[in-house]
């Protein structure tokens, strides 16, 4: 389908859906009337007890979550709350989250959970102005500078409209506890006017490889694809329990989180206490799937060489996100019964491509699955993004289909410019597809550092280095790591020749605003960092040098050096 004129939908946004491509889409049977919420209603009424979220502190039932979701619709409908009005949530992992997006979808607003805890307040202050959010959930100490900056404060002092709402950490041990975190009505009237399937429901707000904000849209119909298409093609169902160690607030934790209500099983959300044994919270939860990243998979192996003895007989997957599947961690993982999902997504597509229950280990290593159905996969010329490369060739992956994004929130500009003059969207990404439709990913058109699947923005490291006094130059880049797949290396030229401590660049990087999540983890100074005729700074004169070992960059930890 070519790229199409924009549309403004019934709660005032402007997508890309237009009546044809939903009548396309419903007529091949990947989309259909449900929205999220009645779906987890139909699982409610059939099979009321089954648990579906499970957090740290409490257990709710289909009947539990669909009460509250039902009451928080309830005081959206009471405050007047209109279609399209965004809702935002800045809290770890717990069950409250559910229960927003749920009252969202029944009430056609829009949510976004997207706020991660790497945020600092004054970036969370920006977002909710980018998209004129009227509520924001919170978690009181929560956030990249909570010791020192509180979102309330940030959002006083900058005469922000939107009304919050604190959480305390410790998460409630009942429904009633939710429900009165949440400042919810007894009874669940008014009603809101009932959503449709096409509505938008979901913002999420993705960096992409420029480091500005784009929020990528996406309707209950676009995430329900992508979920029904993974549980036809893993036989997910109501006796599925997924264990996610990726937040709610990430791509990964999210679609985990769509897909269980989707099949009406269980979600258990990873309780990051440390000292806690992976194995023994996975046999506890009975998990039959796991979603995480490498360095999750890594930890859990690591544990198993501890403990020989141990075995996980109910766990039969484990999707691998964020970051390529080593060839010996899927061969080792397969040694314990458990099947790795090698996969290919992002927020603007959700989980298109993985690897399926019987490839064979080495194409699971080897590359990252097929497109799921309903979705398509397509190599362009890197120079000229309208002509298809054939099979086997390197070149810009471009994908379009059922669970593509319905565009970036309020920049249009944005979304005529993600797509070729076809309407295939140009992920920024590198890679080739063989002739068995399955993808590699080489690299990536734009520079980005990919830490345990967060991403990491070199210019604003690089911008925040360079007010520093004594910097001349500064070259942010991304060093292997086994574990994280990539850690940030800061390159510095001193305008005096001498030596930057990391005890003087890292605290100058956090006072001016830096998140301790994209801190540098190796410090090199050099003499000379070497620039392009037109006085671009050649990154790439200087990985060679360091992936030899020809230049070696001094580890670094943020509040480990001397202020």
């Amino acid at each position: 389908m070519a790229l199409t004129q924009p549309h403004f939908s019934r709660q005032n946004l402007l997508t890309r859906l237009t009546p044809g491509m939903a009548a396309h889409y419903r007529a091949q049977g990947f989309w259909g009337d449900e929205t999220i919420y009645d779906r987890a209603r139909a699982v409610a009424e059939a099979r009321p007890e089954q648990v579906a979220i499970r957090d740290r502190g409490v257990a709710l039932t289909y009947r539990d979550l669909v009460d509250l979701a039902d009451r928080m619709a309830a005081r959206f409908a009471s405050e007047g709350y209109k279609p399209g009005e965004r809702v935002a949530a800045w809290i770890s992992s717990r069950c409250e989250i559910a229960v927003l997006l749920l009252a969202c979808a029944r009430c056609s607003l829009v949510f976004c959970p997207s706020l991660h805890r790497n945020h600092t307040a004054e970036e969370i202050a920006r977002l909710l102005d980018r998209m004129d959010a009227r509520l924001l959930v919170f978690e009181r100490g929560y956030g990249a500078d909570a010791e020192r900056r509180n979102i309330d404060a940030v959002l006083t002092e900058q005469g922000a409209r939107v009304r919050t709402q604190g959480l305390d950490p410790v998460a409630p041990r009942d429904a009633e506890g939710i429900a009165r975190a949440l400042d919810l009505p007894a009874d669940p009237a008014p009603t809101c006017d009932a959503a449709r399937a096409d509505d938008v429901v979901y913002i999420a707000f993705t960096s992409g490889t420029t480091g500005e904000p784009k929020g990528v849209l996406h309707s209950n119909n676009t995430l329900l694809a992508n979920a029904r298409a993974m549980a036809g093609d893993w036989g997910f169902s109501d006796t599925s329990v997924i264990y996610t160690f990726g937040p709610l607030s990430h791509n990964l934790g999210f679609g985990a989180l769509i897909l269980t209500l989707l099949v009406g099983g269980e979600l258990v959300l990873h309780d990051g206490a440390r000292g806690i044994s992976l194995i023994d919270r996975l046999h506890e939860a009975g998990a039959t799937f796991i979603f995480g990243v490498p360095a999750h998979a890594m930890d859990l192996l690591a544990e198993f060489d501890r403990r020989p003895e141990a075995k996980l007989d109910h766990v039969r997957g484990f999707r691998i996100s964020g970051a390529a599947v080593p060839t010996w961690l899927a061969d080792k993982m397969q040694g314990y019964g458990i099947v790795p999902q090698s996969g290919y997504g992002m927020t603007e597509g959700c989980s298109h491509h993985y690897t399926l229950p019987d490839d064979p280990p080495e194409r699971i290593a080897s590359t990252s699955g097929r497109a799921c159905p309903g979705y398509e996969a397509m190599i362009f010329d890197i120079d000229d993004p309208d002509r298809p490369l054939p099979a086997g060739d390197v070149g810009h992956i471009g994908g379009r289909g059922t669970s593509l994004m319905l565009g970036y929130f309020d920049d249009q500009r944005a979304t005529e410019r993600a797509f070729n003059r076809n309407g295939w969207f140009m992920t920024g990404d590198l890679g080739r597809i063989d002739a068995d439709g399955y993808i590699t990913i080489t690299g990536r058109l734009k520079e980005i550092i990919i830490r345990g699947g967060h991403n990491i923005h070199p210019a604003r490291i690089e911008q925040l280095a360079m007010k520093f006094p004594r910097v001349e130059r500064a070259a942010a880049l991304g060093v292997a790591d086994e574990r994280l797949g990539e850690k940030v290396c800061l390159v510095l030229m001193s305008k005096d020749g001498g030596e930057i401590t990391a005890g003087e660049i890292l605290p100058h990087l956090d006072r001016a605003g830096l998140s301790r999540f994209d801190m540098p983890e190796y410090l090199l100074n050099v003499p000379e960092i070497p620039l392009s005729p037109s006085g671009k700074i050649l990154k790439r004169a200087l990985v060679p040098d360091i992936a030899s070992g020809q230049l070696r960059p001094d580890p670094v930890r943020f509040g480990e050096t001397d202020a």
